[in-house]
């Protein structure tokens, strides 16, 4: 399969994979609130962030082995491959059983800091192991596996195993939900889908990579690097997760943590959607960064930032006018707490526009391979999330942790503003300002425009159809803009877009 040929079938793979999570990431929330309650939503959705803390034992390790494959792979080196897959099966193990040994702990200690109602804190701690076994299956079967398909330019084997994992899951979930079975005995019931995906990828390797040799001598020296992207990673994951565990410890409201996982449901989706069109795109910057074409930098980037903030000035105008009639719609039938709440609405999409405002230039910092020179402004927006979140917890709940990211973020926008132009592009941060201008100015009128046009959205059908009509409004009014404030970049965008259109 040549290089093109595997692109297409990688990105279609994920993009059914993404599709499918989307869809069971609507649906699954929604069984979950029907049949348990918020209480029992909030308390799986806190479960599912600590332990994905826990999975920070193996950060760095999956980049340094992809990395370390690509040139014996490129040889087919069989002795080489073994040895650094034999190495990366060694780590994965220990920091699984590290893994094993914090979920363990926290299974013993999390029913001492909440409470549940119509569970035990028994129940509670087994529910922790259940859904830690799925962790633990990614550092005995997954990792090693993923490492190998990644490097071979064959994520779709990994992206299709997990589509199946996921229809499955989601399938099981919906029964077992509407069979009135407990929450916990859902969850282990829930694991098979988890094995048969570990299996597709057991058989497969073994079908494909027959000359892998797990007793090989290990090759530690190979996965150096890990230790490089470590540091990131961590952060990233302490910075995504924080509200979630700040709600758990802080504000003691599980109430709320269901609440904010709807909504971040709803965003996070949003997001999924918009990081398509990012797809790929660092390698092809990083090749111009390479060459030392800046002329073509900065064509390029200013084309890609226009086109990509008028798709998000166009999606974002749909969310701040859809979100609560879906929010409405989507809770209908759940009473236990109030879910269409509006100052929460717009700060997720306040926090939502400002954290893909960044996105192009923090592509750059990826294909610039600038992850030590931006070490200290992602740790600076970490702490600001953790420690503002914190502070702002203890008297407002949910409205404080939401204004502590979106106050992380308002700093990564103005620091990346003015660091990209200065370290890689070379363009000036008002052009980038500009874009950032028009972009809420379109969000803005859009919104406007529709507090005094009312939404009828009494059912899903009739909420797409009014999605779809303030989508055309958007549209016209991001060309409107364009034309009137971009108009070269604009004109260069459609010209490129017709071309692409004709295969060109």
């Amino acid at each position: 399969m040549n290089r093109t040929k595997k692109f297409f079938t990688n990105s279609i793979s994920a993009a059914f994979q993404q599709i499918a999570a989307m869809a069971a990431g609507l649906i699954t929330p929604r069984v979950i609130l029907l049949c348990y309650g918020s209480e029992i939503n909030g308390l799986v959705s806190s479960i599912v962030q600590f332990i994905a803390y826990f999975s920070l034992v193996e950060a760095g390790l999956s980049a340094a082995v992809v990395y370390s494959l690509y040139k014996p792979l490129a040889e087919n080196n069989q002795s080489s491959i073994s040895k650094i897959v034999t190495a990366a099966k060694e780590f994965y193990y220990k920091a699984g059983w590290v893994f094993i040994l914090l979920t363990g702990i926290l299974a013993g200690t999390y029913p001492l800091v909440t409470t549940v109602s119509g569970l035990s804190p028994v129940g509670v701690g087994i529910l922790v192991i259940t859904i830690g076994v799925n962790g633990a299956l990614e550092f005995f079967s997954l990792g090693k596996y993923r490492a190998i398909f990644t490097a071979d330019q064959k994520t779709y084997v990994v992206s299709n195993a997990s589509t199946i994992h996921i229809i499955i899951n989601t399938i099981i979930i919906i029964i077992c939900a509407e069979l009135g079975i407990s929450i916990v005995l859902l969850r282990l019931i829930a694991l098979l889908s988890i094995f048969i995906r570990s299996f597709i990828l057991i058989y497969y390797v073994k079908r494909n990579y027959p000359y892998l040799n797990y007793h090989a001598e290990p090759d530690y020296s190979a996965l150096d690097k890990r230790w490089d992207a470590l540091y990131l990673q961590v952060l990233g994951v302490i910075h995504s997760g924080a509200n979630v565990i700040i709600l758990t410890l802080i504000a003691r409201n599980l109430f709320e943590v269901s609440i904010y996982t709807v909504y971040y449901m709803v965003i996070g989706s949003i997001n999924a959607v918009l990081s398509i069109f990012i797809s790929g795109l660092s390698a092809s910057f990083g090749d111009i960064i390479a060459r030392g074409e800046k002329s073509i930098l900065q064509k390029a980037f200013i084309e890609f930032e226009f086109a990509y903030y008028s798709i998000v000035a166009v999606v974002y105008s749909i969310a701040l006018v859809m979100i609560l009639p879906f929010i409405r719609l989507y809770t209908s039938g759940i009473n236990d707490a109030e879910y269409v709440i509006p100052v929460v609405a717009i700060m997720f999409v306040i926090n939502g526009l400002l954290f893909n405002l960044k996105t192009p230039q923090g592509m750059l910092v990826i294909s610039a391979g600038l992850y030590k020179e931006t070490k200290i402004q992602t740790t600076i927006q970490g702490v600001i999330a953790v420690v503002f979140g914190v502070i702002f917890a203890i008297p407002f709940g949910l409205i404080g942790v939401m204004a502590a990211s979106i106050l992380s973020n308002l700093y990564r926008d103005i620091d990346l503003l003015f660091f990209i132009p200065k370290n890689v592009t070379g363009l000036s941060p008002f052009v980038t300002l500009k874009s950032w201008g028009l972009t809420c100015l379109c969000v803005f009128a859009v919104a406007l425009i529709y507090n005094f046009i009312p939404i009828s959205a009494g059912t899903y059908f009739m909420w797409v159809i009014s999605a779809v009509t303030v989508a055309i409004s958007a549209i016209v009014i991001v060309s409107i803009m364009g034309m009137l404030f971009q108009r070269r970049v604009f004109i260069a965008c459609l010209r490129r877009l017709c071309l692409l259109g004709r295969g060109k």
